[in-house]
């Protein structure tokens, strides 16, 4: 099992997020787990220009960190996202990353992969923004086991606690992907995410080859439909 930890903070190792972060990763290896951490800040992420090449050839006209970015969370087997709440969203570099996906979005390339969010915040929203960022995850195929907010601004040792839960979030998500926990609405959510898209390709297929390919050799349409 190979569990990658993403921290889109810009405060390095004075990082909030990245103590919620690296609190799922020790989670999950106490269960088992390979495990890394990436600052995301650390890497270069240009921003979406929407031209569709990725859709037709599975490759990007950007050149950047994203592709490699991109290939370790393929190879991983969980994903943990944290981000502080930067006015009720994440920071500009997760959405970011997040705008690069829409291939992967139309494959459902974290299909089989299991996931969790971390926020910190000043005040309030954390909650929100876990939900977003889950809902993502939701949305690129991967199964969602939870998350952890926090706000700290008023209460700096909150996040002791918020630490406490981030490691039973990480045993839950080391859990998970050996078939201890169950999803089954998510696994219908799942389910009725993959005809859309496949037919979305299909009506687009000539446009979209890369993807028509990728759905074809999935098993999930046939060749010529």
């Amino acid at each position: 099992m190979k569990v990658l930890g993403i921290n889109a903070s810009p405060r390095g190792k004075e990082s909030q997020t990245l103590r919620l972060v690296i609190a799922v990763l020790k989670g999950a290896k106490e269960e088992g787990a390979d495990t890394e951490a990436v600052d995301l800040y650390s890497l270069h992420i240009e921003y979406c220009t929407a031209c569709g090449t990725c859709y037709a050839t599975g490759e990007c006209t950007l050149i950047d960190d994203y592709p490699e970015l991109f290939d370790r969370i393929l190879d991983a087997d969980g994903i943990v996202l944290g981000s502080p709440n930067y006015i009720d969203s994440v920071t500009a570099p997760l959405k970011a990353t997040f705008d690069r996906m829409a291939d992967a979005i139309h494959c459902q390339m974290l299909s089989g992969k299991y996931a969790c969010s971390v926020c910190t915040a000043g005040g309030s929203g954390q909650d929100e923004v876990v939900g977003y960022m889950n809902k993502v995850l939701t949305t690129l195929g991967a199964t969602v086991v939870g998350g952890v907010g926090v706000a700290i601004g008023r209460d700096l040792s909150a996040i002791r606690q918020a630490e406490k839960d981030s490691v039973a979030l990480g045993r839950k998500l080391a859990q998970s992907m050996r078939g201890e926990h169950r999803y089954p609405e998510q696994d219908e959510i799942h389910r009725k995410r993959r005809e859309y898209f496949c037919q979305l390709v299909k009506w687009n297929k000539t446009r979209w080859a890369h993807e028509y390919d990728w759905w074809v050799e999935k098993g999930a349409i046939r060749k010529g439909e």
